[in-house]
């Protein structure tokens, strides 16, 4: 474990971009305490650099917010056996959407118990493993899967718990490409349609099977809680038409995750200590309306809760001016660490992170990775200090959520490590792979 020496600090100005430790002095950016620069010397870059005590903190405000019902993150966003065990200890449960995942969780010592399994194509062998580790909740997807997840249950001789995924036809208003909840989905079954009603009578009559509840998720960075309540208001529909049907009580109401964060200076996003008494409250109303009693909710975090503690470290390799055109700015990483802007046009910032830097002269800079690829924009214009020179180093704030999980290695560049920061102290997390790590699976 790496000890560094704290300095004296000024507080940034709050904002919803940077991790809540993060400061800053005549030395730079701080995070938990520690200097970036320090942590660059130490670990190179690109680094994601994560604070732990704000990651924490985001965990207990979403258990605050929901008390009496569950919160589940959702490991898509990020997962590492040592995050999972923050969120045990924490008392989260966790989303998982793969044996990867599942394996993740296991080694942090996670129960099944405090699991749920989703998946649009889950393979029998990952069926296999969620039931045979106790997984409480499996989310069925399609019509294939409950056969595949009856005949699973039935050689392990257990009544496994689901839900039904069902698209509510609600409109996130998010980009097209994280948008899940209308209809004509790879996801769930639609209710619109009749698909629902259809899976739920055939998961009633499947032997192996205990349908407690339904799920349904809206898509990612949603930044309004209408569409939230009006999801909830007609799964309660289906949940009595379910009632009426077949004289089945479902106990259990899923929302799922996809609250938004600020990605960008001036943008506010929805605090769950907002989000949770208007969900629960609309939950209720309709379940009044319906003579139903109310259901144990659940939601599921992920970028809510990891993406504002992560800041990504880069260095400036070039800085090309081209007269009348745009100052392009190289830096050490690129889309193989953030492949959100070239996926669906995504929008971030970036601050000079090394050292203080000319506060009275500034000018627009484009940030760009090192890739082939002329597609690999990481930020598109921002403001930077007009001193800015090769070497210096670039914070990118808002990089905990999809940016480690979907790195990759285009070029074959190696991946970046996660490094946890927390009063003063920095810890490796996922070390930094190696050009052997690379190759290693290379048959020759």
């Amino acid at each position: 474990m790496k000890t560094i020496p704290k300095g004296t600090t000024t507080m940034r100005e709050p904002d919803h971009l940077w991790p809540a430790t993060t400061t800053t002095d005549a030395h730079g950016l701080r995070i938990g305490g520690v200097l970036l620069g320090d942590l660059a010397r130490e670990f190179g870059t690109p680094a994601f650099i994560l604070d732990e005590e704000d990651f924490r903190s985001r965990c207990r405000s979403w258990r605050t917010a929901f008390a009496g019902h569950d919160v589940f993150y959702a490991g898509k966003a990020f997962l590492c056996t040592q995050v999972a065990g923050w969120l045990a200890e924490e008392g989260l449960g966790i989303d998982v959407c793969s044996a990867g995942e599942l394996r993740t969780a296991q080694r942090a010592g996670v129960p099944g118990s405090s699991m749920i399994f989703h998946g649009n194509n889950k393979s029998t062998a990952e069926l296999e493993e969620a039931v045979a580790h106790g997984v409480s909740l499996i989310v069925i997807d399609s019509v294939d899967e409950i056969g595949r997840l009856s005949a699973t249950a039935v050689r392990h001789d257990v009544r496994q718990q689901v839900l039904i995924r069902v698209t509510p036809g609600v409109e996130a208003y998010t980009h097209a490409h994280i948008t899940t909840g209308t209809d004509d989905q790879k996801f769930g079954f639609s209710l619109s349609t009749g698909s629902a009603h259809r899976a739920i009578s055939q998961i009633l009559r499947s032997p192996g099977l205990e349908l407690v509840g339904l799920h349904s998720h809206l898509g990612s960075q949603i930044m309004r809680p209408d569409v939230f309540e009006l999801a909830a208001e007609r799964l309660v529909g289906l949940m009595a038409d379910t009632a009426r049907t077949h004289g089945v009580l479902l106990r259990r109401l899923d929302l799922g995750g996809g609250l938004g964060i600020a990605y960008l200076p001036g943008e506010t996003p929805l605090d769950v200590g907002e989000l949770a008494p208007l969900v629960i409250d609309r939950v209720r109303k309709a379940c009044a309306e319906a003579g139903l009693p109310v259901p144990r909710l659940a939601v599921e975090p992920g970028r809510a809760i990891a993406g504002p503690t992560t800041v990504t470290l880069y260095t400036v390799g070039t800085i090309k001016r081209q007269p009348g055109l745009r100052t392009w700015v190289s830096v050490d990483g690129g889309l193989s660490d953030n492949m959100r802007p070239a996926l669906y046009d995504a929008s971030y910032t970036a601050a000079l992170a090394g050292r203080a830097g000319d506060r009275n002269a500034d000018e627009t800079f484009t940030v760009c990775g090192r890739h082939c690829e002329s597609g690999d924009v990481l930020v598109d214009s921002v403001r930077l200090p007009t001193d800015l020179v090769v070497g210096d180093l670039l914070a990118v704030p808002a990089s905990g959520a999809y940016h480690r999980s979907m790195a990759n290695n285009y070029n074959c560049q190696p991946r970046p490590p996660v490094v946890a920061v927390r009063d003063g102290t920095a810890r490796v997390l996922v070390r930094r792979e190696t050009l052997d790590d690379v190759l290693r699976l290379d048959v020759e």
